[in-house]
């Protein structure tokens, strides 16, 4: 029988990546790939188990599901991602519903754990996290113009507040010839945008070449012609190189974009949080990056409400904001995890201290976003054109990720085609949103 499979992926950029792997394999079995849980015999759910919102998100999508399979409209659920690493038979033991929790290191033998799921077996499959496959066959499920290429996975920086090496395990770099065939690949299935994703992309390749390798990565990339944008995230300050620095400013190919998680700071929150750094060190750095890189559009996080986290820090942090002028800037409250330091530490922050200092923080962000989106007014830039919204169209600029910030809004006298490149002038903006026309 020729079953189908549906998956819903939780999380973030990485976690959709395993998820890819995982429904080419089942392509690859023989499985019906499907887009919904109607359509579907058996339901995977890639989970996120990062923070507090994202545990909830997906113990709500499990629940969601299994009243399909208490309607009898699918037959099995199997779950997997960094909620099941984390939980383990915990969500077995609470939600009998589910056929299957699996581990990450699981994902290669994701075909027998589902086929097992299928005639009634359960299964619970935790294997070391290193058998993780960092790379593979994907099913993309992004648009046919934009991946997302995963160099590296788990993380050795053990930041206080942060469960990820205990979820994703050790950080292990992708060889760079590896990581280039893959973007080969891509390109010639019509990809025209990579985004490079790690837990630290700027650590990349220390583990394998004993320094850090992202500068030559890129320039290896660049060099495919099909690609024609790439795209950064997760750069650690302390890890931006001069080297980096300067094959973004001058490699065409290579967006004018960087997002670098920051998290705060004040010096004395950032050191219990176990981050190098302080506001002064990266104003420096930011100085330096926009003197070598015009027109260089910055996306930073920041964590408020972290334990001791005091009025004068925040308002350092605040003031940080403001002079920093970040082009895209998000923000999230701490929260308590399970398993690190910062979840027994004194002096743990109110829940609604934690959330005014995070709308004060986003007020102030939103005035910074309409002096810079006031600034682009009449200006032209490169788009690539995401989607079609009837009698107008989603694009983005190099300034632009997808999903996670804003697009352009634009209009047009003639059909424009999803995933090509066009010139567009910014003729106005409504909040965060851009708007402009088309004008080649």
């Amino acid at each position: 029988m020729n079953f189908s499979v549906g998956m819903i992926s939780l999380g973030c950029p990485k976690n959709q990546v395993d998820g890819e792997i995982i429904l080419s394999k089942m392509k690859s079995a023989g499985f019906r790939i499907v887009g919904s849980i109607e359509e579907s015999d058996l339901m995977i759910i890639n989970t996120c188990g990062f923070i507090e919102s994202a545990k909830q998100e997906a113990i709500e999508t499990i629940l969601e599901v299994a009243e399909y399979k208490k309607a009898g409209l699918i037959s099995a659920i199997v779950v997997t991602g960094c909620l099941a690493e984390r939980y383990q038979d915990e969500i077995l033991k609470e939600m009998p519903e589910v056929d299957a929790v699996v581990g990450i290191g699981a994902n290669s033998d994701i075909v027998k754990i589902c086929q097992k799921a299928l005639i009634g077996l359960s299964t619970s499959q935790f294997p070391d996290k290193c058998y993780l496959p960092l790379s593979d066959e994907r099913l993309l499920s992004t648009p046919s113009h934009l991946a997302y290429l995963k160099i590296s996975d788990g993380c050795d920086n053990r930041c206080s507040y942060c469960a990820i090496p205990s979820i994703r395990g050790k950080f292990r770099s992708r060889e760079i010839e590896d990581v280039v065939s893959e973007a080969k690949v891509l390109a010639e299935r019509g990809v025209k945008e990579l985004i490079l994703i790690a837990q630290d992309t700027t650590k990349y390749g220390v583990d394998i070449y004993g320094e850090y390798k992202l500068d030559e990565l890129l320039r290896e990339l660049v060099k495919i012609d099909n690609i024609k944008w790439i795209r950064l995230y997760y750069c650690y300050p302390e890890r931006i190189t001069d080297s980096l620095i300067d094959v973004i400013a001058s490699e065409e190919k290579i967006c004018k974009y960087i997002d670098i998680p920051l998290q705060h700071a004040d010096k004395n929150v950032l050191k219990n949080m176990n981050r190098a750094g302080d506001c002064e060190s990266y104003m420096r750095l930011i100085e330096k990056m926009r003197a070598k890189i015009p027109d260089l559009a910055l996306r930073t996080t920041f964590m408020v409400g972290f334990p001791g986290e005091t009025d004068e820090q925040f308002e350092t942090l605040c003031d940080f904001v403001n002079d920093a002028m970040f082009d895209k800037m998000g923000s999230f409250t701490f929260s308590p995890e399970e398993d690190t330091p910062a979840y027994d530490m004194d002096n743990q922050i109110d829940e609604d201290v934690k959330l005014r200092r995070q709308e004060v923080l986003m007020d102030a962000q939103y005035t910074i976003t309409q002096r810079i989106n006031e600034s682009k007014l009449n200006r032209k830039y490169k788009v690539i054109i995401d989607d079609c919204d009837g009698e107008s169209y989603i694009g983005r600029a190099y300034f632009d990720s997808p999903e996670i910030d804003s697009g352009i809004i634009i209009t047009s006298d003639k059909p424009l085609n999803i995933g090509e490149f066009y010139e567009v002038i910014i003729t106005d903006y409504d909040g965060y949103d851009l708007k402009g026309k088309c004008v080649n």
